[in-house]
């Protein structure tokens, strides 16, 4: 599976708009599981939590790790232009 990423900002309302590329396979009125952790946000589509219970447990459990990690200081800190050149080039 190939990782995507997007910027977004939230606006006056609180909304975020997905990017188009992001929104690829969902449609509108679909709801989303969110849990916030400190300063993070993940986003989980509903109709697949059930279907997909232990992954996403599993991924639940290797985001929770490389979060400790980088609180620990493990990762290296660069701006949003560096990060985003970087990730182009992969």
């Amino acid at each position: 599976m190939e990782i995507e990423y997007a910027i977004a900002k939230i606006s006056t309302k609180g909304q975020i708009v997905l990017p188009s590329h992001l929104r690829k396979g969902i449609n509108k009125g679909e709801e989303f599981l969110l849990i916030k952790y400190h300063d993070r946000i993940i986003m989980k589509k509903m109709k697949d939590m059930v279907s997909n219970l232990k992954e996403n447990l599993k991924f639940a459990e290797k985001v929770e790790k490389a979060w400790k990690e980088q609180e620990k200081g493990k990762f290296i800190k660069k701006s949003k232009d560096d990060f985003l050149k970087e990730l182009k080039a992969c």
